[in-house]
């Protein structure tokens, strides 16, 4: 039997509802389909990708939960002003360590949406564009986690980290200006817009981290092979940065 027709009959048929499994988002399920033949050879001005970040509890993915999520579009290479999204959910216990490092507090989540009714607007938003994300693993295992037991799968988009994509560009910069090369950088998100002369953002804020890490992505895109990436498969065989997370 085909993927495709085993997936619907988990969706909405007695199967899926026996093992306990939720229905498939729309949204998920076409991604899913549009990137099972995605072409890595379109141009990136004609990409879109959703930069994202997520406050977490902590960061065991088993046990610890998500706090708020942010994300922020990038279309033609540049980011869309007023596109943004960001939401502040409620866990099942915000450790008091929590509040102090993303400064979201009890009142907050006590007031906020379960991340079951956020989720499937995030998908919505999140769609067909590829996301972008400063060491993104650890956001999509957390997302992936959700989107399986709420929205029945999980996100097929493709992911890129920034912070893989800052290690091939100092790589870069060490092969072409050894004397240049700095032994004792920093791969956080902060530091990297520091040392690159980017605008600056609040740290431990989603859409705060989002945005920072937008600019990193649209700055090292055109600082590595000196301008010369032009292609997602470009980016692909650059260091292979892309991953895939479920």
């Amino acid at each position: 039997m085909e993927q495709a027709m085993f997936d619907r009959l988990l969706d909405s048929g007695p199967l899926g509802r026996m093992l306990g499994r939720a229905p498939w988002h729309p949204a998920l399920r076409e991604s899913r389909e549009y990137f099972q033949g995605f072409d890595q050879d379109i141009p990136l001005d004609e990409c879109e990708f959703t930069v994202l970040d997520t406050e977490l509890t902590g960061m065991d993915h088993r046990r610890d939960e998500i706090v708020s999520i942010g994300a922020v579009r990038i279309r033609g290479m540049a980011i869309q002003p007023g596109a943004n999204w960001y939401a502040v959910v409620r866990p099942s216990c915000l450790p008091k360590a929590c509040t102090l490092i993303h400064r979201i507090t009890p009142s907050e989540v006590e007031a906020a949406p379960e991340l079951s009714d956020v989720l499937p607007e995030f998908a919505d938003y999140l769609g067909q564009s590829l996301i972008v994300g400063h060491h993104v693993g650890m956001d999509a295992a957390f997302l992936n986690r959700a989107c399986k037991r709420i929205l029945g799968g999980p996100m097929a988009n493709p992911c890129l980290d920034t912070m893989r994509l800052a290690q091939v560009y100092e790589e870069e910069r060490w092969v072409s200006y050894y004397d240049r090369y700095n032994l004792r950088v920093s791969y956080n998100l902060t530091d990297l817009a520091a040392q690159y002369g980017l605008p600056s953002f609040p740290a431990h804020n989603a859409l705060s981290d989002a945005m920072q890490a937008a600019y990193l992505f649209l700055f090292l895109v055109r600082k590595l092979r000196s301008g010369y990436v032009h292609t997602l498969k470009d980016l692909y065989d650059l260091g292979r940065s892309w991953r895939w997370y479920f």
